[in-house]
């Protein structure tokens, strides 16, 4: 019998992950956090890997966490995976001279750093729109735990462009990130969430 997943299987692109790429989901994961997801990998070594997912947005705001913010724009904040769902993590694009303790991740992104200082830019009225981004939690990976997930092809590894992270939300996210590979991953842009409803 023919399964959608033997329609739709497409093998992985042979990208190794590291710091900085990003990993675009199989079209037939249905876990909460990573269906649709594209995941910012903060770092990736022998001993595991950590990332962010990008596009998941919740209706949560920072000014619910630092009431001091409430009369800001609101800031949204997004889903960054199961670790830690209680913290709050961000990248940025201000770098390590405005955001001290900052992590570089590649000549224009930064992850965390002074969690003050980021209060402080906000406090002083400058725009973060296009510049920074709030995560709860974190996706994480055991040793050889995403390489396999890779080989498995759950996962794409990407080289996208930083500038478009900052502003990603929702699905659309996902499959362009897709289209940007080229066309022999329409089939997986164009999967159905849901295909039983069709």
């Amino acid at each position: 019998m023919t399964t959608y997943d033997n329609i739709f299987k497409i093998k992985h692109n042979n990208i190794l992950p590291k710091q900085g790429s990003i990993l675009i989901s199989e079209p037939f994961l249905q876990d909460t956090y990573f269906q649709r997801s594209v995941v910012l990998l903060i770092d990736h070594n022998d001993e595991g890997s950590m990332g962010l997912v990008l596009n998941k947005k919740t209706k949560l705001i920072v000014s619910d966490f630092f009431p001091e913010l409430k009369t800001y724009k609101e800031i949204s904040i997004f889903l960054g995976g199961p670790v830690f769902p209680n913290r709050l993590f961000f990248i940025h694009s201000l770098g390590q001279k405005i955001i001290p303790e900052s992590i570089q991740i590649d000549n224009s992104l930064y992850f965390d750093g002074d969690f003050k200082a980021i209060k402080q830019y906000i406090l002083d009225g400058q725009t973060i729109e296009g510049k920074v981004k709030f995560f709860l939690g974190y996706s994480g990976w055991t040793k050889g735990q995403l390489v396999n997930e890779i080989i498995e092809n759950s996962w794409l590894v990407s080289r996208a462009d930083h500038t478009t992270l900052l502003a990603a939300e929702g699905d659309e996210f996902w499959k362009s990130s897709l289209e940007s590979l080229g066309n022999g991953y329409e089939t997986w842009a164009n999967y159905p969430k849901d295909p039983y409803l069709n």
